[in-house]
């Protein structure tokens, strides 16, 4: 009769990891074997797979009843993760693996033939490792970098089963594994979106510039071919590289979903994610029947560009308000709910009508004033209130196309951008904002002091532009960051006036 074995393992649940006890119990009676603990199909086929990795690795598959009780029960058991534990905890419980592995978490998918494979969210299950005082775990050899991210873990990465057999016994050495940083690991601008590229249009990178330096939602609207998507995808070779901590944040919202790529472990620049319109609200809030990041979370500390933004869904574009307030999104199910990160810029690009040619000097707009004024109400004034910048991008002029002058360079505007960034950074130190756009009213009540002459421009502008209580705010905010970019402070008029114009005016 075999003894009752124990062995750690983890569970992911949204962005974070769960220990979870895998108890082996092998007991005489007809051949059998259940897994039990709340267990999801792919954990349940896990029998197969361990039953053949087993046998195919040289030992023998126990021809008794095996029970394995995934605890705590009350948690779903969701994934291919617990292949190795189970197995672990089969050959201990069999008598054909001695070994003390009390001290030890055992993550990984195994193949048939008993060889371990790349398995999803290991970054967020090897964090709640170390976080539970555990400093040793195994992983499949494909995830060693990824695990290796954490600090002050010991990662184990075996090829298959035997060889951790043998690790385990003594016999067979492992190396600790070694992160080696690709040289593509690099947060400098990507070359084909370089802002110099893009001819003309001014006005609108000054906005961008503006937007990248206090992360502030954008919208873009001119007709087609002005642009719109080229500066979209050139806003993040302006933004400040990530920091360590994000690069951990964003990293385990892509291990989660499976999206990182091979050879480079760590997400290092920051994402830039463009849903197409007909994306569900699952998908862009996050959700399903076992709910996963939507791309809210995937562009967190990053970019979140919606082209066509009237086409998409009026309940997707209503659900995208707490999250641009709260900065995170929970997901709710009968079996519980999960929160993930939702700290992103959202760009928006549209047409001023659905031909696209209103207001253009050379085509014709060939819709009518009913048709425009229902495209534009697909867009609801709450939702249109939480962004900070309009900016109109117009038809670009054949001389600008065809000159050979090029503009101002990302890494140029990067550098103003990141100098405010360090500004706002120090500033609000004490706060749980990082940049201008998370600012709370208290923050706004103690770091946008005016001068007398601009309290006197946005108070003739409340008055005669009928701004909301948040329009104040967020005027306060871009002009915030308009005078850290030019080093100034208090908020001076040009400043105010400049945030000013960037609001969106009735009829627009």
């Amino acid at each position: 009769m075999g003894t009752l074995a124990r062995v750690l393992s983890c569970a992911v649940v949204g962005l974070d990891g769960a220990l979870v006890e895998v108890e082996v119990d092998i007991s005489p009676g007809l051949p059998s074997f259940q897994v039990v603990g709340l267990p999801d199909k792919a954990v349940q086929e896990a029998r197969e797979r361990v039953r053949s990795a087993i046998r195919n690795s040289g030992f023998r598959f126990p021809g008794k009843r095996v029970t394995v009780n995934l605890a705590p029960a009350d948690l779903k058991k969701e994934g291919p993760a617990y292949d190795l534990a189970i197995a672990v905890g089969v050959l201990m419980s069999s008598d054909q693996l001695r070994a003390d592995v009390r001290h030890m978490v055992f993550l990984g998918e195994l193949s048939l033939d008993g060889r371990l494979r790349h398995t999803q969210g290991m970054l967020p299950m090897v964090s709640v490792v170390r976080d539970a005082g555990i400093h040793k775990v195994c992983v499949p050899l494909d995830d060693h970098e990824e695990a290796a991210l954490v600090h002050d873990v010991e990662v184990v990465a075996p090829e298959s089963l035997a060889q951790l057999a043998g690790f385990l016994r003594g016999s067979v050495p492992l190396p600790t594994p070694v992160v080696h940083p690709s040289d593509s690991d690099s947060s400098a601008p990507e070359e084909s979106f370089d802002l110099r590229y893009v001819k003309g249009q001014e006005h609108a990178k000054r906005a961008l510039e503006i937007a990248a330096a206090g992360r502030h939602n954008l919208v873009m609207a001119g007709p087609p071919g002005s642009g719109k998507t080229m500066l979209a995808r050139a806003l993040p070779t302006i933004l400040p590289p990530l920091t360590h901590e994000e690069a951990l944040e964003v990293t385990k919202v892509f291990s989660v979903t499976g999206l990182l790529t091979r050879g480079r472990p760590l997400v290092r620049e920051r994402p830039f994610r463009s849903p197409h319109y007909t994306i569900s609200n699952a998908g862009l809030v996050g959700g399903g029947q076992s709910p996963r990041p939507g791309e809210i979370s995937l562009s967190h500390r990053g970019v979140l560009f919606l082209d066509e933004l009237p086409e998409f869904g009026h309940a997707t574009l209503e659900s995208l308000r707490q999250p641009m307030e709260d900065r995170q999104v929970t997901v709710s199910r009968a079996q519980g709910s999960v929160t993930y990160p939702a700290s992103f810029m959202l760009v928006g690009a549209m047409n001023p009508c659905p031909c696209g040619h209103y207001g253009d000097p050379l085509k014709e707009c060939r819709c009518s004033l009913s048709d425009i004024i229902r495209y534009r109400k697909r867009l609801s004034g709450p939702l249109m209130d939480r962004m900070d910048i309009f900016v109109d991008v117009p038809r670009v002029e054949y001389d600008k196309l065809t000159g050979d002058g090029h503009g101002e360079t990302s890494t140029e505007v990067r550098s103003r951008v990141c100098a405010a960034s360090k500004v706002q950074e120090q500033r609000l130190v004490a706060c749980r904002a990082i940049c201008n756009a998370d600012m709370t009213a208290k923050d706004v009540m103690a770091f946008c002091r005016l001068t007398p002459r601009g309290k006197e421009v946005l108070h003739t502008a409340m008055r005669q532009l009928h701004l909301s209580a948040r329009a104040y705010h967020r005027v306060l905010k871009v002009g915030r960051t308009i005078a850290d970019l030019d080093g100034a402070d208090p908020i001076d008029t040009p400043h105010i006036a400049e945030a000013l114009q960037y609001r969106k005016r009735e009829g627009d």
